[in-house]
């Protein structure tokens, strides 16, 4: 069984390093403008319709960085996002500056009823051109540092102030009203928008505004966030990696009641995608070690079995999820908005009540595993169990006891079938010696 684990493990981990190799690949290996084989000049269409995450910065890298002016008249974006990571952000700009030095305007287009909101709004501010659809939002701007003092958070603050300040000053809009989109935490509809000079105008739909630009003529290519874009955007989340760790753990826990070796190798494919989460965002190392310290106190319950120590290393994994996003040692300013909302204390309540249940869970398990006395030590030998699966003479499968599945080898000499009714004849480790019972 041990031999499937390593197995499981080594594909899993060559599995990561492929993508790994390929998003090197694809990031160095276009060395020609993918619109050069176009017969017409184009304009490149990115629809930045999710949060601001390393996902969508690997998007912006890997389409603008290699066009050029002689097959690109402009780029749009195309936005409703509710903004991110400020980190990426910054990212994204800087590859709207570079495209702009070019010599090829970037544009921004929000939609009717869509948001350009918090780190968004900064990505619009970058562009050549802002414009906005009815009912549409730009702002606000005001950035987080997640468990960071109220120095940390006004430094932050300020440093936002001066960034949104020059861009906007450098494309002659009202650096006012900028500041106020941070210092105040402004939103402008477009209405709004229009009339504080924070936009450049309003255009019914994004059709309106190509036409309104003179572009209508040209080939329209469309970006959007490709699988692997996809990829880092779902581990691009604190939250969702915290919890994957926090399970990981959870699972290999329980592998040491049941030895199925299946919750382990489980156990470790999900914290290697949480870890995996948290290098792509640039975790705390903070965060991590309160994870550290909840996987500490999680398996000690399988020393103590009071349930004290598990529910307190759960509450320890909260915390530690929740200072993932801190800005303690890492390059990560903030975010725009802050990562938690309702849902980070959902599922935190969630997983307290997942914790009791699995208190009373182990409790089960313990009360059936040990369930008589012999020579001073509770045990299950002489019970009686069912069989889950077919386990011929001498090989291993699974049997369950009061609802609870353990491993368990064939010992008698009769072929045991699935539903065989067994009897527990004694232990080797964590697996139960059984033969079928007569």
């Amino acid at each position: 069984m041990y031999k499937i684990f390593k197995i499981a493990l080594i594909i899993f981990l060559a599995s990561l390093l492929l993508i790994s190799f390929n998003t090197h690949v694809n990031g160095n290996a276009d060395k020609h403008s993918p619109y050069a084989n176009s017969p017409q000049k184009s304009i490149l269409i990115i629809n930045l319709t999710e949060e601001i995450n390393p996902g969508s910065s690997n998007m912006f890298r890997r389409e603008l960085s290699n066009i050029n002016s002689s097959h690109v008249s402009a780029v749009i974006i195309n936005m409703n996002t509710p903004g991110g990571i400020l980190a990426n952000m910054i990212s994204m700009v800087q590859y709207i500056n570079n495209t702009e030095a070019k010599g090829i305007p970037v544009y921004t287009y929000i939609p009717p009823d869509s948001l350009g909101a918090s780190a968004g709004s900064y990505v619009a501010m970058a562009s050549t051109s802002i414009y906005m659809g009815k009912g549409s939002e730009i702002g606000p701007s005001t950035p987080i540092v997640v468990g960071g003092t109220s120095l940390e958070q006004k430094h932050t603050t300020d440093a936002m102030e001066s960034f949104m300040t020059a861009m906007a000053n450098a494309h002659n809009r009202n650096a006012t009203a900028a500041f106020n989109m941070v210092s105040n935490n402004t939103a402008y509809n477009e209405t709004q928008a229009v009339k504080n000079g924070v936009v450049n105008g309003y255009s019914p739909s994004l059709n309106a505004f190509i036409n309104s630009e003179n572009l209508s003529s040209y080939n329209r290519i469309y970006a959007n966030e490709n699988a692997y874009d996809q990829f880092l955007s779902f581990l691009s989340d604190p939250t969702i990696d915290g919890i994957f760790i926090l399970l990981g753990i959870v699972a290999i826990f329980l592998d040491f009641y049941h030895g199925t070796v299946l919750l382990s190798i489980t156990g470790i494919v999900l914290i290697v995608l949480g870890l995996l989460g948290a290098e792509i965002i640039g975790a705390s190392i903070v965060g991590l070690i309160f994870l550290l310290m909840a996987a500490v106190l999680i398996l000690l319950e399988f020393k103590t079995n009071h349930g004290i120590a598990l529910l307190s290393g759960l509450i320890t994994g909260i915390v530690g999820i929740y200072f993932l996003a801190s800005s303690y040692d890492t390059a990560n300013p903030g975010y725009s908005p802050s990562p938690f909302g309702i849902g980070f204390y959902i599922s935190a309540i969630i997983i307290v009540i997942l914790g009791i249940i699995l208190v009373l869970y182990i409790h089960k398990i313990l009360k059936s595993f040990l369930k008589k006395r012999f020579t001073g030590a509770e045990s299950i030998i002489g019970g009686t169990g069912e069989s889950r699966s077919n386990i011929t003479k001498g090989s291993t499968g699974f049997i369950s006891i009061e609802g609870i599945e353990w491993e368990a080898v064939n010992v008698g000499m009769d072929e045991i079938n699935k539903d065989d009714r067994v009897t527990i004849i004694g232990r080797d480790g964590i697996k139960l010696l059984v033969k079928k019972k007569k």
